[in-house]
């Protein structure tokens, strides 16, 4: 389980912590991955690019089709046979969600203060989870394969060859209930591939089935998790019958209320702004953004469980919010706050103010519970549709994971989520967004920007399953720090986390790690080894030419104004004391745990005013944007980003 948000002293006359009335059957269908290792059974003798040519040949599907279908769902990748973050196995994700076992997600632990302002207290609703839930079809896809082929579940479950099979199986089963044949033209399988999906709603379906057509289209080559070669020649002047969506009985949803981009399937769920109680209310804030204030992040989030429980719980109005839940399955999309207004979901009313919240279904501690390519693709779109909207920059200071999101104040440091985790494939995600990482400068740049090939970067974690046991040997986008040029030396510390305390390797411990992505300054150099400055220390990474974890990169950097020893760091950019007006408590503009030290740089970010949104009513009639004079910067100071006054700063090229 990953951290979450601590309790803040609730002021006078603010609003009162409120368990929620009654058990929640929200967090029905919270359907974690199984600990149990996945069985070794291999593949045919001629590879995952024979099963698919044997598989085309027995159940009369084209090959073409067979190859894009699984590049949607898994990018040809066998995960050794353990399931998705929705119980799917194998290339074709076959899903088979009874496999798991029934948890409570991350919302509903019961500690977290997702809305991170100490003006009003967090709500803590109680819980609990249905022994058992009825599971709609698309979780339910595998043992339909079973049937069709006469394969077991086990095998279709472990051996890649198998589940390519019960993928064409499946194909064929849809392509002949449309009453279409079983044709050697990809052109005619559109229907069938949109079925396939598992939607229950055209739109979806559709989105699903024109990304499966594009890549069809594109044509793609890639080396899989298992080692094997797997190419899909192209075919770009494919043009699919699109109109036999209309043949597949599927439901009709109104994407009316969303804000969405029209290359993805969206629904308005509305989380509920409602009153309740002795002055309560939930579960976000109406706003009037961007004509109020601006919209400058956007935010990465894990769900810790599925999306029919999920849903539950942001339509609960005693409890949190989030702007948007993206589907494992097939990358739908579902919006539940306006983006004018402020969900509760980041832990930090400053990052909550000025950001979008998206959900996707999946758990950070089962690095085995991959993400669907179609869930990547969906989320993709939507961020460059917002980040356009916004003109919210695409890199890593604005595009954030929860776990780059800074404590508020200090006490709230050790209680941070930690997700999406190590296991995000932020490499992929970033050139799905059209911004891949790259080199940008030479050796004299001065500064890295962290990039680490997925799937070969394997750094040992713990606590996935068991407290400091290992996890299982997966891809990672993330790179350890140690106080030397040493393998054998310490960790860096993270004062804030941990106090005096080590820093350990466990999942959900941020404190001495970077990410894909996230740009430091160059400290040093020792022969495979690269030092950056990282919360205030000196911090070691291995880089080496054959396995870089790094590429060069330039840009600014702010360093203490000369004359100061170090300088505050601050979780938020509040206005100074003196620009709040009557009836606008002042804010306290405290600092964190850690300094930046003279002689230190970091990467600088946007240059922004104090900012606060007054907000702890229902009525809206009080509610006031403050502005101050006071400027701020944001800086990638740890894992996490953080703000520093612009008043201590001095702002420069970065140099080696």
């Amino acid at each position: 389980m990953r951290g979450s948000v601590t309790d803040p002293t609730s002021a006078p006359g603010h609003r009162r912590a409120r368990r929620a009335a009654g058990a929640l059957a929200a967090a029905a269908l919270m359907l974690p991955l199984l600990g149990a290792a996945p069985s070794d059974a291999q593949s045919s003798a001629d590879g995952l690019q024979g099963a698919f040519a044997s598989a085309s040949a027995k159940y009369h599907v084209p090959q073409s089709v067979l190859l894009g279908v699984s590049y949607l769902q898994s990018r040809w990748d066998t995960h050794k046979g353990a399931p998705s973050v929705s119980g799917g196995y194998g290339p074709m994700h076959l899903t088979d969600a009874r496999t798991a076992l029934a948890t409570a997600s991350h919302h509903s632990e019961g500690r977290e203060d997702a809305r991170g302002d100490s003006a009003r207290a967090a709500l803590h609703p109680e819980t609990r989870v249905p022994e058992n839930s009825e599971l709609p079809a698309r979780l339910r896809t595998l043992p339909k394969a079973a049937g069709l082929t006469g394969l077991s579940a086990g095998r279709l479950r472990t051996d890649p060859a198998a589940n390519v099979a019960g993928g064409a199986a499946l194909l064929a089963a849809a392509q002949k209930d449309l009453g279409e044949p079983l044709s050697a033209d990809p052109a005619d399988w559109y229907g069938a591939v949109a079925r396939f999906s598992g939607a229950d709603d055209t739109a979806t379906a559709a989105a699903y089935a024109n990304d499966v057509y594009d890549v069809i289209r594109t044509g793609e080559e890639r080396t899989t998790d298992s080692g094997q070669q797997v190419a899909l020649a192209a075919r770009p002047n494919l043009a699919p019958d699109t109109a036999q969506i209309g043949r597949t009985g599927l439901r009709t949803v109104s994407d009316e209320g969303t804000e969405c981009p029209r290359s993805v399937s969206c629904e308005w769920i509305p989380a509920p702004y409602e009153e309740f109680g002795d002055n309560d209310y939930g579960n976000h804030d109406l706003g009037d953004r961007p004509a109020s204030q601006s919209i400058r992040y956007i935010v990465i989030h894990d769900t810790e469980g599925s999306w029919d429980g999920v849903l539950k719980l942001v339509q609960d109005p005693t409890y949190v919010s989030w702007n948007y839940t993206l589907r494992s399955t097939d990358g739908f999309i579902a919006q539940h706050v306006k983006t004018k207004d402020v969900a509760w979901h980041a832990g930090n009313w400053y990052i909550n103010a000025k950001s979008i919240g998206l959900e996707h279904e999946g758990f950070l501690a089962a690095p085995d519970a991959w993400y669907t390519e179609a869930m990547y693709r969906s989320s993709a779109r939507l961020v460059r549709y917002l980040a356009a909207k916004y003109r919210i920059p695409l890199d890593r200071q604005h595009i954030l994971g929860h776990e780059n999101v800074p404590g508020p104040t200090t006490s709230t440091i050790p209680g941070m989520h930690t997700d999406p985790g190590p296991y995000w494939d932020w490499r992929h995600y970033f050139a799905l967004l059209g911004r891949p990482f790259e080199r940008t400068a030479g050796k004299a740049g001065g500064l890295v920007t962290i990039l680490p090939g997925y799937s070969a970067n394997q750094p040992v974690y713990t606590g996935c399953v068991t407290k400091d046991q290992p996890c299982a040997a997966h891809g990672s986008s993330e790179v350890r720090l140690y106080s030397d040029h040493d393998e054998n030396s310490a960790l860096i510390k993270d004062v804030g986390l941990h106090g005096n305390a080590a820093s350990t390797i466990d999942v959900n411990d941020v404190g001495s790690r970077v990410s894909t992505g996230q740009q430091y300054a160059v400290a040093g150099h020792y022969r495979d080894w690269t030092a950056i400055w990282y919360l205030g220390q000196k911090a070691w990474f291995r880089n080496t030419r054959k396995n870089p974890a790094a590429v060069n990169a330039s840009g600014f950097v702010v360093t203490p104004k000369p004359g100061l020893g170090s300088v505050p760091v601050y979780g938020r950019a509040y206005p100074e004391a003196s620009a709040y007006p009557a009836g606008v408590p002042a804010q306290a503009v405290s600092p964190l745990s850690y300094s930046l030290p003279a002689g230190q740089r970091y990467v600088v970010g946007d240059r922004v005013p104090g900012e606060y949104y007054y907000a702890v009513t229902f009525a809206t009639d009080s509610h006031r944007v403050v502005v101050g004079k006071d400027l701020y910067y944001e800086i990638q100071f740890g894992h996490r980003v953080a703000f520093v006054r612009a008043a201590d700063v001095a702002v420069a090229p970065s140099r080696p």
